[in-house]
């Protein structure tokens, strides 16, 4: 039996289709070639982890045209899916999907694509609305539906030596007259999505020297993505301070790095994007800052999660830029209200989370 899933195209996505990827390589256990259709970079964030015999890469917006839509049809026609699971609710994935020829076609009745699956699963409703579902939860809908028992919804990810070498050196250049047994706080506020989940440079600076000044030993690194190198600078500049420093000035960002210092952090605090789950995988301290996303569409089996957001009446609006330009979701969130959260953590966690 060939399985193919056709996964997210956003790291947060992507982690948390990691319960579907472990419940099905344990349900089926030899039974089945699990083939993993996702875009090439997401290849080192799974490295590390058993669940998947192949990959196929697809990037339908990308360069290179041996990983778009008509080639990766043709590759998985040519080794025809008995079934195929599609976790992301868009049109061209189900159609790449019906193109590659899957004898069963599982995923969401959604954004016009019912005839080009074989099972179309209505999604799960409060009254004639759509009720919000994290993709964990509605991935795991997916196996259910070819008879692979609902599993719990903790995502999980790995590290590799290199990875975790990567990070020793990083860290010791960052702050070599620190004491490597002191707390690790990351600090992200990157996210592909757009502005409006933003904190802020000037709010994530004053975190910083928050921590700096209460927790003398602590080491603040700020994460970021190739995209966000000028970003975590700011905050870096911002907070002026020899414990706040960033990973903005590293020649390479990769996923494996960033999955290495995550997994040593006595604490995260980030908006709601990809590095928040990462953090979840390796089961880290996280508050998590919500701005314009509904928080249930996020969530996981998360027990060391603390949420803050506003609740203003005009959020969740899910938008990419606040739609009435003041922003006040995330605007409105002070530091001091973050430093509680941050602070507690740090006095209930052990102060070296390297292990």
């Amino acid at each position: 039996m060939h399985i193919a899933v056709i996964l997210p195209r956003w790291v947060g996505d992507l982690v948390m289709s990691t319960p579907l990827l472990r419940a099905l390589h344990g349900h089926f256990a030899g039974r089945a070639r699990i083939t993993g259709v996702m875009k090439p970079m997401f290849a080192e964030l799974l490295e590390g982890t058993p669940w998947l015999d192949d990959l196929v890469f697809y990037d339908r917006r990308g360069r290179d045209p041996a990983k778009r839509f008509r080639a990766v049809a043709a590759r998985l026609r040519a080794d025809r899916p008995d079934v195929a699971l599609i976790v992301p609710n868009s049109l061209s994935t189900a159609a790449l999907a019906f193109m590659a020829g899957a004898r069963r076609r599982v995923g969401f009745a959604r954004h016009w694509r019912r005839l080009l699956l074989t099972d179309a699963l209505a999604p799960a409703r409060d009254g004639f609305r759509i009720r919000p579902v994290s993709t964990a939860e509605h991935a795991m809908d997916l196996a259910e539906r070819i008879g692979v028992p609902r599993q719990p919804l903790a995502v999980e990810l790995a590290t590799t030596a290199a990875d975790e070498a990567l990070a020793d050196a990083v860290l010791a250049r960052l702050f070599p007259d620190r004491d490597p047994a002191g707390p690790l706080v990351v600090f992200n506020d990157n996210g592909a999505f757009g502005p409006a989940k933003s904190w802020g440079a000037d709010k994530f600076a004053g975190l910083g020297r928050l921590v700096a000044e209460r927790v003398p030993e602590a080491r603040v690194l700020v994460h970021c993505g190739p995209g966000d190198r000028d970003d975590a600078r700011a905050i870096e500049r911002r907070a002026a301070s020899p414990a706040v420093r960033s990973l903005a000035d590293e020649a390479r960002l990769p996923f494996g790095l960033a999955k290495a210092v995550i997994r040593r952090a006595a604490a995260v605090v980030t908006t709601d994007s990809g590095p928040r789950h990462i953090a979840a995988a390796f089961h880290r301290p996280t508050i998590v800052l919500h701005g314009s996303m509904d928080p249930r569409l996020s969530r996981s089996e998360e027990p060391r999660l603390v949420e803050l957001n506003l609740n203003l009446p005009c959020s969740p609006c899910g938008r990419r830029t606040c739609p009435l330009g003041h922003h006040d979701c995330m605007r409105l969130l002070a530091v001091d209200d973050v430093g509680r959260s941050l602070l507690t953590i740090l006095e209930e966690t052990p102060r070296c989370c390297s292990s």
